[in-house]
């Protein structure tokens, strides 16, 4: 029995070579086209967003922008047939900025202002470490991807500890300072520690009485030694170091990339690379 690719097959082949690799010319001279079209893209929208130059140029901008975004849904709708499975594409982590990229300007059609948010397209420039070959960048990448869901479960009960901290030294402020020094409620008190434990400091609120300002310097002292708990957590995961080296390759059944350089199929989807 042949196992000769069909004409089908051929062409999806050859479309995922240009859009998801970049190991070739044309996929390489793709993805730079594609990453000066997001750069584009971006300035356009945050020219627009100053008065004077959106009164002189405005339309141009918008007629930049809607032609950048017809492109890009055309890109998204190839990237979607260049794969086996387009689902798995679709739910990966740039499938979903890559539909979130072109959603903006459509529903700005209905909702106004939405397309402001078209400057989401920025994170599409990460694509750059796979466009020129920065290997060891995408195993850095995998690395504090590690270091970070490792350290997840850490860091969640270290914020419960620090959200339950502030409640109660939000209530205690609520019970020394009261209202006639403007901690009118438990939840302006919390704000207010929540402010003041960050190190942030707006001074739309402070402490009148002795007993306040101590409690506050307290909690500034506070502050100075919890803003170094994550930084630590995730510090002492990302010194285990990763022993595997990453490859470039992206399935072409699925799209997702990561795979140790001799792989022949995907740990994802388990079809061949």
């Amino acid at each position: 029995m042949s196992h000769e690719p069909t004409n089908a097959g051929k062409w999806r082949h050859t479309l995922h070579e240009i859009i998801f690799e970049a190991d070739t010319p044309a996929g390489k001279v793709f993805d730079i086209l594609l990453l000066v079209l997001i750069l584009l893209s971006t300035v356009a929208v945050i020219l627009e967003s100053v008065p004077s130059i959106r009164q002189a140029v405005g339309p141009a901008l918008r007629i930049v922008e809607w032609a950048i975004t017809i492109i890009f849904t055309v890109e998204y709708l190839l990237r979607l047939l260049a794969v086996k499975h387009p689902l798995s594409y679709a739910r990966s982590f740039f499938g979903i900025v890559d539909l979130l990229a072109i959603l903006p300007t459509w529903l700005s059609l209905i909702f106004v202002g939405t397309q402001s948010l078209v400057v989401i397209r920025a994170l599409r420039l990460l694509r750059v470490f796979r466009i020129l070959k920065l290997a060891h960048f995408l195993r850095e990448a995998r690395l504090l991807k590690s270091a970070l869901r490792a350290s997840l479960g850490k860091i969640v009960v270290f914020l419960i500890t620090i959200c339950t901290l502030i409640v109660i030294i939000g209530a205690l402020m609520y019970l020394i300072e009261g209202e006639e020094n403007g901690f009118t409620s438990i939840p302006l008190s919390i704000y207010w520690a929540i402010v003041t434990m960050t190190t942030v400091g707006y001074g739309d609120i402070a402490p009148a009485t002795v007993p306040g300002k101590m409690l506050a310097s307290l909690v500034m002292i506070i502050g100075y030694g919890i803003l170094a708990v994550p930084t630590g957590i995730v510090t002492a995961e990302l010194v285990r170091p990763l022993k595997t080296a990453v490859s470039t390759q992206a399935c072409p059944s699925c799209s997702a990339e990561g795979h140790d350089p001799d792989a022949t199929y995907c740990k994802y989807c388990g079809d061949p690379l």
